[in-house]
């Protein structure tokens, strides 16, 4: 009698494993993804980054100690002030991710003014947890490199710095072109 349902059960649970959506299971991995983009936006404005320091990839700390890393950021302080995050599209394939971001704050020091940041972050898997890659050109076309179908698929942008002059934002490449003729 165990036999006679062992079967039809069997089907029914292959069955139930074959139709759960794999958006599902991307939407999973997008939402950690946001998760911890914005985890790690939390500990850079508020000055933990020895956690932070802990949350990146292996490659990322093989560049840079804890203490260069840390000693950075505390240097710093008081130049910028971080005040918000907009997390835009999520890019994810298999254990690779970007995510498209806008980091709102205002500049102290040279002047002070509002300033944002339009980047896209790469993230990759790492022991089974989403980690933020951090690094030059070279870390990111090895990363790309090592995901050859997300390469193809996907293209990274350069990041752009904004401050708001007159009520507009101006990319700070402009402003610097101005001051130099100016100058």
């Amino acid at each position: 009698m165990y036999k006679r349902y062992s079967i039809p059960v069997a089907t029914f649970l292959l069955f139930l494993l074959a139709s759960v959506p794999v958006h599902a299971v991307i939407a999973s991995d997008e939402s950690e993804v946001r998760g911890v983009v914005q985890a790690s936006f939390e500990q850079l404005k508020s000055g933990q980054y020895d956690q932070l320091y802990d949350s990146l990839p292996a490659a990322s700390k093989s560049k840079v100690s804890r203490e260069r890393f840390t000693d950075a950021l505390n240097k710093s302080r008081g130049k910028y002030n971080l005040e918000r995050i907009e997390i835009g599209a999520v890019h994810v394939s298999g254990n690779i991710a970007a995510v498209d971001t806008v980091m709102y704050g205002s500049v102290q020091q040279p002047v002070q003014a509002e300033g944002k940041i339009v980047s896209q972050l790469l993230l990759t898997r790492e022991d089974g947890r989403w980690r933020i890659a951090i690094g030059d050109t070279a870390t990111t076309q090895r990363l790309l490199a090592a995901n050859p179908a997300f390469a193809k698929t996907f293209q990274l942008r350069a990041p752009h710095t904004y401050m708001k002059q007159n009520g507009r934002w101006v990319d700070i490449t402009t402003l610097i072109r101005q001051a130099r003729r100016a100058g």
